[in-house]
């Protein structure tokens, strides 16, 4: 954690506000991101949910903090509730897992450029210059 503060510094960001607990069963986050990826505001929500998490401190295994984070994605709250608990985001989630599983993915966060895969936030510069090169 530290180690990731620190980058986090070097890179002008604001310190992070580690939720409670870390890590959390985020099972719900996960499956409001699917029904986000399903209606197009996948990178909205997932950005608005990292802040929630670490730059505001909230616990994602809390509704009511991935409705928070729902709702500044322009999500409407009742239907990403409804479609957490729907059959078909359950099942695209678990698909979506198992394929990056087959692909090599171990962790979060991982970034495929490729057959490689880099995991873990220190590996992020080489895999932009990979992607880059």
């Amino acid at each position: 954690m530290r180690e990731v503060e620190r980058r986090a510094a070097a890179y002008g960001l604001p310190p992070a506000r580690w939720p409670r607990p870390f890590p959390g069963n985020t099972l719900v986050a996960m499956r409001a991101a699917t029904y986000a990826k399903e209606i197009g505001r996948v990178v909205s929500f997932s950005l608005a949910g990292f802040r929630q998490a670490f730059a505001a401190g909230r616990d994602l295994t809390d509704p009511e903090n991935v409705v928070l984070a729902a709702a500044a994605a322009e999500i409407h709250p009742r239907a990403l509730l409804a479609a957490v608990g729907r059959d078909s985001v359950k099942r695209a989630l678990r698909d979506a897992t198992e394929r990056a599983g087959d692909r090599g993915v171990r962790g979060v966060p991982s970034v495929t450029v490729g057959a490689e895969v880099f995991w873990g936030d220190d590996r992020l510069d080489e895999a932009a210059a990979a992607a880059a090169g």
